[in-house]
C-alpha cells in the first residue's frame, strides 16, 4: 500500500476553508482507499506552518498514478495552487496492515 500525504499553507489564512473544500474535489477520484482533507488544529506548540492535509492511501504505484492523471487532479491543482504558499509531498510504501 501507497500512503500519500501532502501538507499545505495558504498564502492568506483567510483561503484555508476555500483551499479545504477545493482539494476534498480529489476524494471523487475512484483510485484510493481511503482518502481525507483535514484542516490542521495546530495544536503542535513547535510547528504551526501547515495548514491543511490531504492523506489518501492506494493499493499500489498504478493506482496513484492513475488517481494523478485523473483530470479531475488538475482541475483541483489550478483551483488550489493560486491561494497555496507552501506544498510538501510524501509518497511512501507501508507495511501496515
Amino acid at each position: 500500500m501507497i500512503r500519500h500525504i501532502v501538507f499545505f499553507s495558504a498564502r492568506n489564512k483567510e483561503d484555508v476553508g476555500a483551499i479545504v473544500e477545493g482539494l476534498k474535489r480529489l476524494g471523487e477520484i475512484p483510485h484510493s482507499n481511503v482518502f481525507e482533507v483535514m484542516q490542521n488544529t495546530k495544536t503542535d506548540p513547535i510547528s504551526g506552518e501547515i495548514d491543511v492535509v490531504v492523506y489518501g492511501e492506494f493499493k499500489d504505484a498504478e493506482a496513484l498514478a492513475a488517481y494523478k492523471a485523473h483530470p479531475i487532479y488538475s482541475e483541483t491543482t489550478a483551483v488550489v495552487r493560486p491561494m497555496r504558499e507552501l506544498r510538501i509531498s510524501a509518497d511512501v510504501v507501508s507495511t501496515l496492515v
